[in-house]
């Protein structure tokens, strides 16, 4: 890519990129003078245009607006990697993400994201002959869809089961991306999908029967938070529909609640297709494309496909749809590109200094093997295998069909130089140690042309493969068995179709194991695995998720000690099953999650073990009885009384003791990720608005703070409570 131009070749380019007027409107224009305010600028170009040029710009790629030469922004997706033609940082998927329970490092995380996304666009904004697409701000993450269901083919997109932590890390990744300016912004973040979406399976005419407490109990809050203080700009609507309204058209859902409620003053656009799943996805009456375009619009979803283009016009002189609809929509889509600093020129934004020379810099390599380390959870450490002394292994034995593979998603762009696991463990080792693989086994799935590349299975004959393992852990010292899912097994429009591991994994573990009883199992997955077998017989397993670029090294890393590994699950690993409800279920009281689980998990949420130990005592609150708009401020000391340095996840939970509702039995309210040297003690504190002891009424439709006792309960994972105390909420 070019280098940056001179000032003066910027300010030329920078002229030319400029939206403009011609004919009558040739005279200075109040929406091209950056002194004015946003609001003014926007109306005044709005006054304008005509009801076609109104309709084109409300298709997200729709043609340039000659007349005023205003381009398409296109969109972009940036999950855990900005999607290019060519290589960026991959950062480890966003589960992976949630697992470091960091929200300071998700932060960092997305402000590396954004400044790759600005150097790209400054890129070819400077040079409009620069290879490599040409897209502009408006991106399309995070996605904050709830993990109820552990099947879910996306789950790796996703920030775990609870509302809580996928709240906090989503207005931590929004106000990344976005950027800290007060005018501008970087990037425009879009939160998908909304709501109540998580199956793939039929998800263009799924309807989601959900209650009025389950929706804002559970399925909303995060949404909330993100909206509220994130503000993140804009708001994919989902395809499915929720009690039988499709939420491409579902006024409660984007203009009560969203707008009016939440105050929501970005757009909302519809996911792809989503105005024809109206006239063909669901169960419902037919409608013409030129009703579906209107009914959306005036339902509040304000940006869409081609069919808004096409229909909007017709729409509106058929009376279909108000023009002060059709003016509210376009404002919010227009304010968050003059936001984005499109119609300024270039060099007055402050986001166009960020040189290409960022991406996949050595520090954003760097802080991918960061994200990593932080992510990888230690579920089990039986006899303390682990960490390996790297000084006593001859002969070490890396076997397992992801063991020399990079997992990807399709909202990535092009890999960069990427690390596997088998890779990581040759550059960690002591010199002179023998590292041998063989891939043992088969992940299986079904994988299509879209994905072949990255799960197609390597042709070899299993029987021959599986005696190759047992010949080479026989043989070795250590032998490490990388295990997982492919984007054949978990995938966007690919539900899982088990929770166990899939084509000759299981076996080949117990082959591994029973040839060498030194074994370590490295889970690569994105949701979770069910595998109870493993959990009671193999002493050592790490879960390592989709880990990106650097994945490799991060393994090898908490294998060998040099780091300790401190990630906790962001969601629960069930023990069977059978104690999954029926997708169909959303109400997540039937036995979903932490909060409602029927019987005792394989790993709860919030788990992860240490290569040191940590103790919890004095715990205190300011006060005992607090009133609804009051908030207690609990405190708790963690001291590390192990021998090695290390981090800790103090979490918080809550318990209503009696209710007029069925309540969670722990339900998250803080958490905070210290690190400790040994001996070293800490204060952590938490702040519990009563306002989080709250249950909706479904007969005052709002929130209650019901009077009576709540447990305060804190410790290292919901199943680790280690200190109990108690509030009472007073009348």
């Amino acid at each position: 890519m070019n280098p940056f131009k001179t000032l003066a070749s910027l300010a030329i380019l920078s002229t030319l990129a400029l939206p403009r007027c011609h004919g009558a409107d040739a005279a200075p224009a109040l929406y091209l003078d950056p002194g004015q305010p946003v609001d003014a600028r926007v109306a005044d170009l709005i006054s304008r245009l005509t009801l076609e040029e109104k309709a084109t710009l409300l298709n997200h790629r729709g043609p340039t607006v000659e007349r005023f030469n205003i381009r398409a922004d296109q969109w972009n997706q940036c999950l855990n990697g900005v999607q290019w033609d060519r290589p960026t940082t991959l950062f480890p998927t966003c589960i992976a993400m949630a697992a470091t329970w960091d929200t300071n490092l998700v932060h960092e995380t997305a402000t590396v994201l954004s400044d790759e996304a600005r150097a790209i666009y400054n890129g070819w904004h400077l040079d409009t002959n620069a290879p490599g697409q040409h897209k502009g701000l408006i991106y399309r993450a995070p996605v904050i869809n709830i993990e109820r269901n552990p099947y879910w083919g996306r789950n790796h997109e996703s920030w775990g089961e609870d509302p809580f932590l996928t709240g906090r890390m989503a207005v931590s990744y929004v106000e990344g991306l976005q950027g800290d300016d007060a005018h501008y912004l970087k990037l425009a973040a879009t939160l998908k999908h909304f709501a109540v979406n998580n199956v793939e399976t039929d998800r263009q005419k799924l309807n989601a029967v959900v209650s009025e407490r389950m929706l804002h109990e559970y399925w909303l809050p995060h949404w909330r938070d993100a909206i509220v203080e994130g503000r993140a700009q804009s708001v994919m609507a989902s395809y499915n529909a929720i009690n039988g309204t499709p939420d491409n058209i579902n006024h409660w859902l984007l203009t009560d609640t969203l707008k009016n409620d939440w105050g929501f003053q970005g757009f909302v656009v519809s996911d792809l297709g989503g105005v024809r799943t109206m006239v063909e996805g669901h169960e419902q009456k037919k409608m013409s494309y030129e009703d579906a375009v209107a009914q959306s619009l005036m339902a509040g979803c304000d940006f869409s496909d081609k069919e808004f283009e096409d229909n909007i016009p017709a729409a509106v002189k058929d009376g279909k749809l108000s023009e002060a609809r059709l003016n509210d929509a376009l404002t919010r889509v227009l304010r968050v590109r003059f936001r984005l600093g499109d119609f300024d020129p270039f060099g007055s934004v402050p986001y166009s200094h960020i040189s290409p020379t960022v991406i996949n810099s050595p520090e954003h390599r760097a802080l991918a093997l960061k994200v990593a380390d932080e992510s990888i959870v230690l579920l089990q450490n039986r006899g303390n295998l682990l960490p390996l002394d790297k000084t006593k292994i001859k002969r070490l034995a890396v076997i397992g069909p992801v063991a020399d593979r990079l997992m990807m998603n399709n909202y990535n762009g092009k890999a960069p130089k990427s690390i596997t696991a088998l890779q990581g463990i040759k550059d960690r080792v002591a010199t002179g140690t023998e590292v041998v693989y063989t891939m043992g086994g088969l992940v299986g799935g079904n994988p299509d042309a879209r994905w072949k590349k990255e799960s197609a299975e390597i042709a070899a004959d299993p029987a021959a493969e599986l005696a190759k393992a047992v010949a080479l852990a026989r043989s070795a010292d250590v032998a490490v068995v990388c295990i997982g899912t492919t984007a054949a097994i978990e995938q966007e429009a690919r539900d899982r179709k088990t929770l166990g591991l899939t084509g000759s994994q299981e076996e080949l573990v117990k082959a591994v194991l029973a040839a060498n009883p030194r074994t370590i199992v490295v889970e690569m997955s994105a949701g979770p695995l069910t595998v109870p077998w493993l959990a009671q017989n193999v002493p050592s397993i790490l879960q390592a998720w989709w880990p990106g670029e650097e994945g490799g090294h991060a393994i090898a890393d908490v294998l060998f000690g040099d780091v300790n590994p401190a990630g906790r699950l962001p969601h629960t690993v069930y023990a069977s099953e059978a104690q999954v409800p029926p997708m169909t279920e959303y109400d997540v009281t039937k036995g979903f999650t932490y909060m409602y689980l029927n019987g005792a998990p394989l790993y709860s949420f919030g788990h992860g073990l240490s290569y040191t130990k940590f103790s919890y005592d004095h715990l205190k609150m300011s006060s005992e009885n607090i009133k609804a708009g009051e908030s207690v401020t609990v405190s708790v000391a963690v001291s590390n009384t192990g021998d090695r340095a290390g981090d800790e996840v103090a979490q918080l939970y809550v318990h209503q003791i009696k209710s007029s509702v069925k309540r969670p039995v722990e339900e998250l309210r803080g958490f905070q990720r210290i690190s400790l040297q040994p001996s070293e003690t800490q204060t952590v504190n938490f702040t519990l608005p009563a306002e989080k002891l709250a249950c909706w009424d479904e007969s005052t439709h709002g929130f209650v703070v019901e009077p009576g006792a709540f447990d305060i309960l804190v410790g290292a994972s919901s199943g680790d409570i280690r200190l109990r105390g108690q509030i009472s909420v007073l009348r």
